[in-house]
């Protein structure tokens, strides 16, 4: 089973293609909150929560002890998710 186009909006995507972008991104699922992946980047952490109308991302920067969160909705792209997410805090 491939990805949709890039450019297709999250909300398009069926629970397994979105697993496995986040796995490809590097994620790993939360054994304690399925709904939710980890992502290591040497400057910084994020965790990915799959809400019911969003997803959420925390972002834990390594040298600074302030959380950073935003929110995006499932009517944005994949690669604009990606993008944001990979963008950093």
């Amino acid at each position: 089973m491939t990805l949709p186009p890039a450019d297709t909006p999250l909300y398009n995507h069926p629970l397994p293609q979105i697993e496995r972008w986040l796995t490809a991104l590097g994620g790993e699922k939360d054994t304690q909150a399925p709904h939710c992946w980890h992502i290591q980047f040497p400057q910084w952490t994020a965790e990915l929560c799959l809400d019911i109308e969003e997803v959420t991302v925390r972002y834990f920067p390594r040298n600074s002890e302030r959380e950073i969160a935003r929110s995006f909705k499932y009517s944005l792209s994949r690669e604009d998710i990606e993008a944001a997410v990979l963008a950093g805090p």
